[in-house]
């Protein structure tokens, strides 16, 4: 509670540090989506992504009522929580424009209550919430200038290992089929999410804050090297992702970085199928279907599943099985047998939310998600704003598609918030 108390001050303070800069391209952000999922829903129909023009009007009215909670991004300050909150804003505004068409028979009007309330109780604690952590450890100058250099070869390592259980260099469309038969032991899925998710874009970060570039390019061909083990699509376009970040964080303020981090894709996506259609499916399908529609199309998959059948009460944690689960098989595999549609994974808002305790719960579950969130905040505040937005950039997309959970130790979002917490803050990082 004395955070919060902490933090109060942040909010009388905030109207004079509001910058409209931000606020005009969120709301630009908001019509691009929506005009996006329009194209969605012209080629990927059979995902239950819909449009209906004689709902327009109420789709546009429950999307405007959603963009009021933008005002928190335009006066917040940039932290971690700011970056992955942005990126389930922008999963929850897709799902509200959805649920507008869906043909799914569970209570809409509920369910959009409900993620808006979610939503906004998940935002307060990782916007506001940015307090440092008083130091216990924090890591010897020598020994940081070392740790890069160290998770360079650790990496190596663990795609060397991971080689011997499978190293094929194959194309989008072959990636499906031979993932299936890449099976690894639960410790290696441990080391591989976490030094591609966390450990390699911190080593990244490092180096470009130090202007080592030829280190940098070697974190990045590392990473590159994991799709042919993992056959992923996000341990392929991860080093791109990297560069792409690290150019919006030296261009612009790191908050417009965010914003600009998902507009830009999306209304490239955007332009190019309504220039050229068909031909650009597989960008489009990649970024604007796979990456922003998916996500939202899966919390109205994951509505209209347990509207019907039993919650899971946090039982999808591996820990929490062996108290008892009424679903035998990961939630993904579940929704895979119900709707045919793949392996369905989503976000924290689906299952830590919905699937866990309903709809009239889900607000409360996603306000202690906040609150974990926000250590991340507490962990890194002192350590520059770019080094920040460029160490975690990998998060906010894995953060769309997988619960807290499981981000917290398998892909070691755990492991990056301790990583911030040791490192020295008197340096030139």
């Amino acid at each position: 509670m004395t955070d919060l108390y902490e933090d109060v001050p942040r909010l009388a303070s905030m109207r004079s540090r509001v910058r409209l800069g931000p606020a005009f391209l969120i709301y630009f952000h908001i019509v691009i989506c929506c005009v996006s999922l329009v194209y969605v829903s012209r080629w990927y129909a059979d995902f239950h992504i819909l449009f209906n023009a004689h709902q327009l009007y109420q789709a546009t009215f429950g999307v405007a009522a959603l963009s009021l909670i933008s005002i928190l991004f335009a006066a917040a300050d940039f932290s971690f929580g700011y970056f992955v909150g942005f990126y389930l804003y922008t999963m929850t505004l897709g799902f509200v424009w959805l649920s507008f068409f869906s043909l799914f028979n569970y209570d809409q009007v509920l369910a959009r209550f409900s993620a808006a309330a979610s939503l906004l109780a998940f935002l307060l604690p990782v916007l506001l919430i940015t307090s440092p952590i008083p130091p216990v450890y924090t890591m010897s100058a020598k020994t940081f200038a070392r740790l890069p250099l160290f998770i360079l070869l650790l990496s190596a390592l663990v795609i060397v290992i991971g080689s011997g259980y499978g190293f094929r260099v194959v194309g989008l469309t072959e990636m499906y089929k031979f993932r299936a038969e890449v099976v690894y032991p639960t410790g290696m899925n441990y080391l591989i999410g976490i030094t591609s998710n966390a450990l390699l874009p911190f080593s990244f970060a490092c180096f470009v804050a130090r202007g080592e570039r030829w280190r940098a390019m070697a974190c990045l061909l590392l990473l590159l090297l994991f799709y042919p083990i993992t056959l992923n699509k996000l341990s392929l376009f991860t080093p791109a992702w990297l560069v792409f970040v690290t150019v919006l964080s030296k261009l612009f303020e790191e908050r417009t970085a965010v914003v600009l981090s998902l507009l830009l894709p999306i209304v490239s996506g955007v332009l190019l199928a309504s220039l050229f259609g068909t031909a650009v499916i597989s960008y489009f399908g990649t970024v604007n279907f796979r990456m922003i529609a998916l996500p939202s199309s899966a919390m109205d998959v994951y509505n209209d599943f347990f509207s019907r059948h039993e919650l899971t009460h946090f039982c999808q944690i591996s820990v929490l099985r062996p108290l008892g689960c009424p679903y035998e098989q990961p939630l993904s595999i579940v929704m895979a047998n119900e709707y045919h549609l793949g392996n369905f994974n989503a976000s924290l808002f689906a299952t830590e939310g919905v699937a866990s305790v309903g709809l009239q719960f889900a607000p409360i579950s996603m306000l202690i998600c906040g609150l974990v969130l926000a250590l991340g905040n507490r962990m890194s505040a002192g350590l520059p704003p770019s080094f920040v937005l460029i160490s975690s950039a990998v998060l906010p997309q894995v953060f769309l598609n997988v619960p807290l959970s499981i981000i917290l130790l398998t892909h070691g979002a755990a492991c990056l918030f301790m990583l911030w917490y040791a490192t020295p803050r008197n340096l030139e990082i």
